[in-house]
């Protein structure tokens, strides 16, 4: 997995809202608005990180091989978020679930099993995935 910081540069591109997904209406122009990405998926800049994803543990939750995630490392992990984690030495991307006695951390393919964090551990999850980003 790879990790970018996001560009300070800003960049703005046109916005169509409100794109219906029936019958297309020929009256409807473009409205002029301009929209930032980084500003909308970027809440706090200090805090966040672009990864590529490599591999397919995580197919079944919409995130494949060569996936882009934006990652936030000021947002509190919670009980089924998917983060990026350090395990043992490691980056890995998983949902996190915690149970009574471990963390469980859940890959999104059933080809995969399950990863049982205990204290003989070393772990920290590192940033909880706000986005993902694909090419279709």
């Amino acid at each position: 997995m790879k990790l970018y910081r996001p560009s300070e540069e800003e960049v703005t591109l046109p916005l169509v809202e409100g794109v219906k997904c029936g019958f297309p209406s020929p009256a409807e122009d473009f409205s002029g608005m301009r929209l930032n990405i980084t500003e909308e998926i970027v809440k706090n800049p200090a805090a966040t990180f672009y990864a590529r994803v490599s591999g397919n543990s995580m197919i079944n939750d919409g995130i494949g091989d060569g996936d882009i995630l934006v990652v936030d490392k000021s947002v509190d992990p919670y009980d089924g978020c998917i983060a990026i984690c350090y395990l043992d030495g490691e980056f890995t991307l998983k949902r996190v679930e915690k149970m009574k006695e471990c963390i469980m951390l859940v890959p999104g393919n059933k080809k995969f099993k399950p990863i049982q964090v205990n204290d003989q551990n070393h772990f920290v999850i590192w940033g909880v995935v706000r986005y993902v980003i694909r090419k279709l």
